[in-house]
């Protein structure tokens, strides 16, 4: 009987997994406002259990392009596309060497308005200090997170830019508070045990270790997060670091290495418990 029921256990896995697959929604790739041509690795067409899913989103109040890429959002060079898709396909391949996680080879750029949210257990978003969000997205990024969804919200610095998130973030949980992170927490000890955990600044702010142009606050990271009510991290806040930019810029000498390996590390912790909690 227990034979029976592995069997049977293993085969709804597997049936669950090809549902997975057959359901989400083909690669696209947009340009960024950094890079509009990017060479796609040959396996990108591959099925997996987990891929980089990029959140898209309209510009928002804090805009910093605003002026120089006025397009239409959906269509890419907006920002959103900010160290995409370099940062994505560098962090992908991280976590494929260094877990046994299935890992697509290429990112998802997700579309709230869209409904496929649900296809990815883990979406990001970079310089969240400008980010856009209507009342539709709100909804559904708030259904997302509460079915099991993880969202990491990166790169935004100083007061002014938290001020500003928090105002999108409060829209999808007025009723939920923003708290640091203990240290204890299983989140940074689900690979790698990350007590130490430093500022980690953005390839154009090496020199001054900070975004120093940002204003009062800038400096000193934070790692916050909003909780559900069984205890589990539904949004994954760091403020005052750039994930993205160590991901995008760790294969470049000039980039410290410390900064690339504890970004990388934060974000394997991080896949790992949205794929388990």
């Amino acid at each position: 009987m227990g034979f029976r029921r592995a069997v049977y256990g293993a085969g709804l896995g597997v049936a669950s997994l090809a549902a997975l697959f057959a359901f989400q929604r083909p690669f696209r790739q947009f340009p960024g406002v950094e890079y509009e041509n990017f060479e796609v690795p040959q396996d990108w067409n591959q099925p997996a259990e987990w891929a980089f899913a990029r959140l898209m989103y309209p510009p928002g109040p804090n805009d910093g392009y605003a002026g120089r890429f006025d397009g239409d959002w959906r269509q890419g060079l907006s920002l959103w596309t900010q160290d995409y898709p370099r940062a994505d396909r560098h962090f992908s391949q991280a976590l494929r060497r260094l877990t046994r996680i299935q890992v697509r080879s290429v990112e998802q750029p997700v579309n709230l308005d869209e409904g496929d949210a649900y296809d990815w257990p883990w979406l990001y978003a970079v310089q969240v200090g400008e980010w856009g969000l209507t009342d539709a997205q709100a909804k559904e990024m708030r259904e997302y997170l509460l079915r099991g969804g993880f969202f990491v919200a990166d790169d935004f610095h100083g007061n002014f830019e938290w001020e500003m998130f928090q105002q999108r973030i409060q829209r999808v949980f007025p009723d939920r508070p923003i708290v640091d992170i203990e240290d204890t927490d299983a989140i940074f000890h689900t690979v790698y045990d990350l007590a130490d955990r430093y500022q980690v600044p953005g390839e154009a702010h090496l020199r001054a270790g900070y975004k120093s142009n940002n204003g009062a606050g800038a400096r000193g990271a934070h790692w916050r997060g909003i909780y559900d009510d069984q205890g589990r991290i539904m949004v994954a806040i760091s403020y005052n670091s750039d994930l993205g930019d160590a991901w995008e810029w760790a294969d470049a000498p000039h980039y410290p290495e410390k900064f690339s390996a504890l970004a990388i590390r934060i974000g394997v912790n991080y896949v790992v418990y949205a794929m388990t909690h």
